[in-house]
């Protein structure tokens, strides 16, 4: 059988990200590991980043793909045909939100969830000033990149969308700058690619009143930071507060492409009409990822491993904590940002950590720190078998 798992030939054909990709040839995935051509095994750290909350190819997920392909494939474009795969998600995602996030719009990933959602908040409140926060990152399309705070990876690409502003994250004076002009506040719950920094409740508290008092829709991004991800189904409960707008994407799928937005009907409802079909996607909520979503969902509720997020967390942190090399730790449930000293260093330490079979990787916006996110699935002994691997590659790296 001819092998197309040839570097030489991803190189060529494949458009590429970067000058220096893992070039892994992945030959199969089961639960936290991948598997090379050569059958070398790697402890995924990284989940996807952060989408494989569930571990890779989850029976119930794998389960649910063949059941619905059997049936039917794609039918019409989203929003016109009746499919109870949507409708099921849908259900389920009612059932776990709060009652005014009652109203679901499936899309194919978390920057379009994005696109959605910012185009519903000009649209429901006929105001055009977006507010964003330094350090975010909300996607690559031209508007949720216009959203994100990286201005390195965005200037090549201007002119982007006008009256888009940027505050400090976790400042509650900059909350002055929500005004009656404000359509909307988008933000991620917890930022991950500026290094996993995390509001504090009483500023998440200020920003809703804030809100509130202008008539501004809050947009949450939990693309990274939800299902399961920070310690609860969705982080926006650890603040006890509830966006206007929910943006949803990477683990909803169980490792199908997915996004979704979220509110109330009232909300949604604008988008029906002046203009008629004012977001429109071909194959969003196709049925055979819907019906993976929801597993993905079932296999979140039925096991304990929301539960064990933040024990697992720890114990991964208390290991590391005492390396010297380490300059700081910080931590949403079982989403890491390690700080070395250097880019430099964080490419030795990631290099090393592959050597050995494990995977982790670099922040866009954070350098000098790595990232880690494993699946929920991990059990306390694969922690401490990645904390022992992690510590040594630091100590080789030296």
């Amino acid at each position: 059988m001819e092998d197309h798992l040839d570097k030489d030939e991803f190189l060529t054909l494949l458009a590429q990200t970067n000058t220096a990709p893992y070039l892994i040839p992945v030959k199969r995935a089961e639960g936290i590991y991948i598997w090379d051509k050569d059958d070398k095994k790697y402890m995924d750290m990284i989940a996807g980043v952060a989408v494989n909350n569930i571990g890779h190819r989850h029976p119930k997920v794998v389960n649910a793909i063949k059941d619905q392909a059997d049936k039917y494939l794609h039918v019409m474009v989203y929003g016109e045909f009746v499919q109870e795969p949507q409708s099921l998600l849908a259900k389920h995602l009612n059932s776990l939100l709060p009652d005014s996030l009652n109203c679901t719009y499936l899309v194919n990933s978390g920057t379009e969830a994005n696109e959605g959602a910012l185009k519903l908040a000009k649209r429901y409140t006929g105001r055009q000033e977006i507010i964003s926060f330094k350090g975010s990152y909300h996607g690559s399309t031209h508007g949720s990149l216009s959203v994100s705070g990286n201005e390195t990876k965005k200037g090549a690409f201007r002119p982007l969308l006008p009256g888009v502003k940027f505050i400090e994250f976790n400042q509650a004076a900059d909350l002055q700058h929500i005004t009656q002009h404000t359509a909307a506040v988008i933000m991620e719950t917890v930022q991950g690619d500026a290094g996993v920094r995390i509001p504090d409740k009483a500023f998440m508290q200020a920003l809703r009143e804030k809100c509130n008092e202008t008539g501004a829709l809050l947009i949450l991004d939990e693309i990274q930071c939800g299902m399961g991800r920070a310690g609860s189904m969705f982080a926006f409960e650890k603040f006890e507060i509830v966006p206007d707008i929910l943006t949803l994407g990477k683990a909803l799928g169980g490792g199908m492409p997915i996004g979704a937005f979220i509110a109330n009907k009232s909300v949604m409802n604008v988008l029906t009409h002046d203009p008629m079909l004012g977001h429109i996607t071909t194959f969003g909520g196709h049925p055979v990822i819907a019906a993976a979503a929801n597993a993905c969902l079932e296999v979140l509720k039925e096991e304990s491993w929301m539960a064990e997020v933040d024990e697992k967390g720890q114990v991964l942190e208390e290991l590391l904590s005492g390396c010297t090399d380490i300059k700081a730790i910080r931590r949403a449930g079982l989403m890491f940002a390690i700080d070395m000293e250097s880019d430099e260093k964080v490419a030795k330490v990631v290099n090393e950590c592959l050597k050995r079979g494990l995977i982790s990787f670099w922040f866009l916006s954070h350098p000098h720190s790595f990232r880690l996110s494993p699946p929920l699935s991990i059990s306390m002994d694969e922690i401490r078998i990645a904390g022992k691997i992690i510590l040594d590659a630091i100590e080789a790296s030296r």
